[in-house]
This record gives C-alpha cells, sequence and structure tokens, in this order.
C-alpha cells in the first residue's frame, strides 16, 4: 500500500503500528517514582542503621558525611553475597568509591543488574586494564592546572574533586584521590586569570568532581569574579547533584546562581529508576529560577543501552523541564572496559527516537575524539544523495524521498 492510497484512518493506524512495541514495554521500565514503595522502604532501612531523622536525611552535609563507603555496611541495604563483599574489598582498594544515602536508596535490594547499583557498586569487572587514565589528554590541554580548554572560545575550570557518588565510569576517577579537596583559592585565581587574559573565552564551564559540592559562599564568589569579566557571556556548572544528591539544591545555592544569569546547568541522568520526586523538585526549584537545564547522558552497557530505557529516561527528563542534550559514548577510561557499546548501539537508539518522541526529546550522540580531539556529533544517514539539481533523502520511517536543491 502506498501512502497515497492509504486513508486516513490508515495513516493514524500505522503510526500507533510504530510505537507499539514501546508502548507495551514502558511499563516494566519503571522510574524512581514508579517504585516510590521500595526507596521508601530502603530508606527507612538506612535511616535506621545510621540512627538518622527526616530533618538530616533533607541535609546535604549529613548525606555527605554519611556516604557508604564500607562493604559491610552496604550488606544489608542492598544485599550481598560473601563473594561480592570481598570483591568490593579488593576494588574499592584501587578505585575509590563512596554512596551517598539517597542514592543508595534508588539500589533494587537483591538485583545485581539494578542500573542505579551498576553505577555506583564497585564490580570485579574494574580490574580490567584496559583503556587509560587520561584518555582525553586534559593534563596536555591544561594551560593553567585548574583549566582545560581544547575550543577557542570556551573552557573547563575543575573546582574539586568531590562528588555525592563517584561513578564507576567516572571520566576523572585518577582524580578522585583518597582525600575530597577543594581547588586552594590562589589556583582558582590563576585560573580567573587567565581567562579575563583571554579575550576570545565567552563561555566557561565550572565542573570538577562536582561543581555544586563548593561551600555556597566560593561559589558565590566565583561567579561574582567571572562576571566582572566582560567578555564572558555566559557561566554553566555541570553537576550530578540533582541525581545522586537533590539535598544539594537549596534556595539559598538558587538564590546565589540566579544573581549571575545568564547560569545554565548541566546534568547527568542515567536511568529512569534515577527519576524521583526529590530530583523532580531539585530540577523544579532550578528552572523556577530561570535557569535552562540539559542532561548528559552516557551511554552505558546494562545501564541504558536500550532504546526503550533511553525514550523512558527522555520523557521522563522533560516532564521535570530538563532537555536531553548529549548522549556520550564512553569514554575509554580504565577500569570501565565493563560499560563499552559498539557506535551501532548509539546509532540504533538515535534511530529509534526520531520520529517516534518529540524533537525535544531527541539529544545529539557524542563521540569524544581521543586525546583531547573534542566533541564529534554521529547520526543515522538520513542523506542519501545530493546532486546540483536535487537531494534524495529518507524520513524516520525508512521512506525515500526527492527534494529540489536549488538556490
Amino acid at each position: 500500500m502506498t501512502f497515497a492510497s492509504q486513508t486516513k484512518q490508515d495513516r493514524f493506524f500505522y503510526l500507533n503500528l510504530r510505537i507499539e512495541d514501546y508502548e507495551n514495554i514502558k511499563s516494566s521500565i519503571k522510574t524512581g517514582t514508579e517504585d516510590e514503595d521500595t526507596i521508601r522502604f530502603q530508606k527507612a532501612k538506612i535511616l535506621k542503621k545510621r540512627n538518622a531523622t527526616e530533618e538530616q536525611w533533607n541535609d546535604y552535609k549529613w548525606q555527605l558525611q554519611n556516604r557508604f563507603t564500607n562493604a559491610d555496611d552496604i550488606d544489608d541495604i542492598i544485599g550481598l553475597s560473601p563473594e561480592e563483599k570481598q570483591q568490593i574489598r579488593l576494588v574499592g582498594g584501587i578505585y575509590r568509591y563512596a554512596v551517598s544515602p539517597y542514592y543508595m536508596s534508588l539500589i533494587a535490594p537483591g538485583d545485581s543488574a539494578c542500573p542505579v547499583r551498576r553505577q555506583s557498586i564497585p564490580s570485579f569487572s574494574e580490574l580490567d586494564d584496559k583503556g587509560e587514565l587520561d584518555p582525553m589528554d586534559e593534563a596536555g590541554w591544561a594551560p593553567e592546572e585548574l583549566v582545560t580548554r581544547r575550543y577557542p572560545d570556551r573552557l573547563i575550570i575543575k573546582v574539586t574533586n568531590l562528588c555525592g557518588m563517584y561513578c564507576r565510569f567516572c571520566q576523572r576517577r585518577r582524580m578522585i584521590g583518597e582525600q575530597d579537596t577543594h581547588a586552594p583559592k590562589e589556583k582558582l585565581k590563576d585560573a580567573i586569570e587567565y581567562v579575563r587574559s583571554n579575550k576570545e573565552i565567552r563561555d566557561v564551564l565550572i565542573t570538577g568532581g562536582d561543581a555544586f559540592l563548593l561551600d555556597d559562599s566560593a561559589i558565590d564568589w566565583l561567579l561574582s569574579e567571572l562576571r566582572q569579566i566582560k567578555h564572558v557571556e555566559i557561566i554553566r556548572f555541570g553537576t550530578r547533584t540533582p541525581v545522586t544528591l537533590p539535598q544539594r539544591i537549596t534556595e539559598n545555592l538558587v538564590g546565589i546562581l540566579k544573581k549571575y544569569h545568564p547560569v545554565y546547568v548541566n546534568t547527568h541522568f542515567n536511568s529512569p529508576r534515577e527519576i524521583t520526586q526529590d530530583a523532580k523538585k531539585a530540577c523544579e526549584m532550578l528552572a523556577d529560577a530561570g535557569i535552562p537545564l540539559g542532561n548528559q547522558m552516557v551511554l552505558l552497557n546494562g545501564v541504558n543501552n536500550d532504546k526503550h530505557v533511553v525514550r523512558k529516561l527522555n520523557q521522563g527528563l522533560l516532564t521535570m523541564r530538563v532537555k536531553p542534550y548529549y548522549i556520550f559514548h564512553p569514554k575509554t577510561v580504565r577500569g570501565t572496559s565493563h560499560f563499552w557499546v559498539r557506535l551501532e548501539d548509539g546509532l540504533e537508539i538515535m534511530e529509534s527516537l526520531r520520529g517516534r518522541t518529540s524533537g525535544m526529546a531527541v539529544p545529539t550522540y557524542i563521540v569524544n575524539g581521543p586525546n583531547g580531539l573534542g566533541k564529534t556529533p554521529i547520526l543515522p544517514n538520513y542523506v542519501m544523495y545530493i546532486g546540483s539539481d536535487k537531494a534524495v533523502l529518507r524520513n524516520w520511517e525508512g521512506k525515500v524521498f526527492e527534494i529540489e536543491n536549488k538556490a
């Protein structure tokens, strides 16, 4: 049946067929909000274990002070075999781990394949020595100790090595160390002076670690200093606190950010299970202050390398006013090979999003060039031929069509 011969009824019937597979499976891909009873039960176990109150739970400083760093503490929260506990001890001695009580409560107990568990709990697979500690060669692109600059008009300032939870796939795991440390003020001044001295820099990304784990006063000072530089147009923060430590998004922090607009925040949801009421509240506080929010998902084997999981995640993010911004192909960081996927996996996901969900839910799929060559977008190929007078393309359904190619 050709498109021209289809009735309206036929056309809408075929449209429904295009998303029938997702409609049939989406209820089995649970967000944190949809599995709230389990998460509430886990939270109660953690509160009892830490002898803590609801007020303490909602204090991000308490969350940081009570991160889980011992396999024996984790055992009765998520359920571990003796072998798993031993593996955690062994791997944790090489690659540090720490999990906020909040993020620990999102782990489905007894489920070794839980996407939150895979991201946060050490695995024996991390002992695979494939890859490099610094595959992006950040050190080679550092004009100042805290600065990474790969592009003409923008740069990164790394202000801390502290995170609410240390992701097992982290590209900067080499920086975590045994102690949580913020960058000394003198080195921050050097980074700011570099920005001031290079008038082509119009966009500054503050990251870490997690940039929001600086104290409020330090964030206020840093923003004030950068805003005094006339050629700095945009200030961005990279933070995973809305995902792993939403208690950090306080009225005071939001008030500070709001003073220095335009300020943008990119966060880092990787799984629908990370979408909770607490995460939603944190994102909405930022959005209500006029702060645009983007999400940078890392494509991870066993976490989100599934087209339906990504669709559910991205549609859920939009309901929290978070725009899916990037899907990052995983970097070849040493000890993370169990998360690596093939490029075809990412392209299949991109193909499955276009046309089957709103364009706002379709991010850009990014591959980072090795040794600091930068972000390179890749897309399914919709252009089949470009000639002097016409072009041949295909649409999201694979239907081929021609358009004129004339000035």
